[in-house]
């Protein structure tokens, strides 16, 4: 079915590119923050056996995760917060004007030159963002980018992370929404700082309880740089964290034949 968002402009809901990764107890699953894999298991008791393979009559599962290392999750506010504000209810609307680019992270060395960090500065960002106004949302993919970023065990692997001052790029853009492939916007170790998370955020002087940050998405190569349509949904779960699935919309140019 088309949507059209103007005069000249629709997108095909029928050609949806999902950038979300799910949470699955295969060994390989994505995962960080030192976590084992997710566990699905069939609910077990005297009365009860919930797999049908097993000899039940359902398929009736217990599934034990961590929505900030397991698959595709949203971030609210809560996530740094002494009260545990719930990511459930943040988002009010689904339908965003998203910017997704492509970045390859810049690395840092030490005085023997030795590369200590790989960082996604400021700069990088607002040379590929440049003067946009008013832009819902930010998607940011990594290079190099392959499938095995589905795969991931994220842990003790110093991944690449954004450079607090990224922030002042998305503000005046007017961010709301900002969503990465990497496991944190913050350095894996920073003794505690989560100088992005705090910054974005605007804790603690004044939370903003609208925005959100979306970790582990995986955006294929296949889909370009460019504006899109984001639909996002968070499953309702009154937690400062969610699994989500974000979802993209390639935007066209309307004609004629698109509207009969």
């Amino acid at each position: 079915m088309k949507l059209y968002l103007s005069n000249n402009e629709c997108i095909d809901t029928e050609k949806p590119l999902d950038i979300s990764i799910p949470i699955s107890n295969n060994e390989n699953s994505v995962r960080a923050w030192y976590l084992e894999k997710p566990e699905i298991t069939p609910v077990r008791n005297d009365f009860f056996l919930g797999s049908v393979d097993e000899g039940g009559k359902v398929n009736f599962r217990n599934i034990f995760f961590n929505p900030h290392g397991h698959g595709t999750h949203t971030e609210s506010c809560g996530h740094i917060t002494p009260k545990v504000h719930s990511i459930n209810g943040v988002i009010k609307n689904f339908i965003f004007r998203a910017l997704l680019i492509s970045v390859k992270p810049s690395a840092t060395y030490n005085t023997n030159y030795e590369v200590m960090d790989h960082v996604i500065t400021h700069d990088q960002m607002r040379e590929l963002i440049g003067k946009r106004k008013n832009l819902d949302a930010v998607i940011v993919r990594t290079i190099p980018n392959d499938e095995m970023k589905v795969e991931n065990n994220y842990s003790n692997t110093n991944p690449p992370f954004f450079e607090e001052k990224v922030v002042d790029v998305l503000n005046e853009c007017n961010v709301i929404h900002f969503l990465t492939d990497l496991p944190s916007v913050d350095r894996e170790i920073d003794g505690g700082r989560l100088a992005f998370h705090h910054r974005f955020w605007r804790v603690p002087e004044n939370p903003d309880m609208d925005r959100t940050i979306t970790e582990l998405v995986y955006v294929s190569s296949e889909i370009v740089d460019g504006d899109y349509i984001l639909e996002m949904q968070v499953a309702p779960i009154e937690n400062d964290a969610s699994p989500c699935r974000p979802v993209l919309y390639e935007i066209k140019t309307a004609t004629n034949s698109d509207r009969f």
